[in-house]
């Protein structure tokens, strides 16, 4: 895909596709349950697909799994819509996966946050600019778990094959100054999910990654629109009929210190009551325990009836 056309793809709703492991062995895949869950998000309106996202346990695949992976959403999808594949790790690690992608069909590359305890702004920058250096389509870095400077933002978007930013500082001001800063034809995506995407919007998002979007496309969707439309009050109810869920992200979890790591579980329950089949996480997750999952249920049902509700009183 020519870079002009990404670009154009990246303004809209970005789905992250959680990899569906067999329910006795998690060191397998179902691969063909990974296509038909892409199938059925874009049937429902999805066109931006993340592909061994970091939604999708990227960090426990392994290289093969993480080329299959976005093969198999690439050949499910076809020329219909737009995918974008992950890929990290070392430079030439990187380097490896984003040239397999583009060989498989992917439309662009994400490349996800240089994984290391010491790093330099200037490696950070070299990082993301060698991967870029090694194909021939755009390159969208994912800024996560770090710290970014105006600066840093500034030196990484001066390549031509970066397209777009998928931005998860949760830092509005900043975000709002490296907009400011950095070229009119650089697409910004808030990699955050739906709460805070209005916020982002105002201070020139482009687009959004999806959270509940996942197994719900139709209020990314709608919200997408109702940004695009202006009608922010709309925008507002559709975002805090997402906020519960999210919230549940958020958590710990039982007996645990570290934070959202119920995020892929929530997802994962919720993708199934929604009719699909994700099946377990990959250590170092852990399934949910009943309370919680209870607690997914009841949040999930809540947000379909406030769907109803509010097509009700505004469709």
């Amino acid at each position: 895909m020519h870079r002009a056309a990404l670009a154009d793809s990246l303004c809209e709703v970005a789905a992250g596709l959680l990899t569906p492991l067999d329910e006795q062995n998690t060191d397998d895949i179902r691969y063909d349950e990974l296509a038909s869950t892409a199938e059925w998000l874009h049937t429902n309106g999805i066109n931006l697909f993340l592909a061994c996202a970091n939604i999708s346990e990227y960090h426990s695949l392994t290289n093969t799994e993480h080329v299959e992976s976005v093969r198999v959403v690439c050949d499910a999808l076809g020329d219909d819509a737009t995918v974008l594949g992950g890929a990290g790790g070392s430079t030439k690690s990187a380097i490896d996966l984003a040239q397999a992608h583009v060989d498989n069909g992917a439309d662009g590359i994400m490349v996800m946050p240089p994984d290391h305890t010491f790093k330099h702004e200037s490696g950070v920058v070299k990082y993301y600019h060698r991967i870029a250096d090694a194909v021939d389509v755009g390159v969208v870095p994912y800024i996560r778990g770090m710290e970014a400077t105006v600066r840093m933002l500034d030196r990484i978007s001066d390549h031509e094959n970066v397209t777009g930013i998928k931005w998860a500082v949760p830092d509005l001001e900043l975000f709002a100054e490296c907009v400011e800063q950095a070229d009119d034809d650089l697409v910004w995506v808030c990699g955050m999910a739906e709460p805070p995407a209005p916020a982002y919007y105002l201070e020139g998002a482009d687009g959004f990654s999806a959270g509940v979007t996942n197994f719900e496309p139709r209020l990314g969707l709608e919200l997408f629109d109702a940004l695009e439309a202006g009608n922010y009050e709309r925008a507002k109810r559709l975002r805090n009929l997402s906020q519960p869920l999210m919230n549940l992200r958020a958590e710990s979890g039982e007996d645990n210190v570290y934070a959202s790591a119920n995020s892929v579980p929530v997802l994962k329950r919720c993708l199934e009551l929604a009719g699909r089949d994700p099946g377990p996480v990959r250590e170092p997750l852990v399934e949910l325990p009943e309370a919680d999952r209870e607690r997914v249920d009841d949040r999930y049902e809540e947000l379909q009836a406030g769907l109803e509700r509010l097509d009700a009183v505004e469709p």
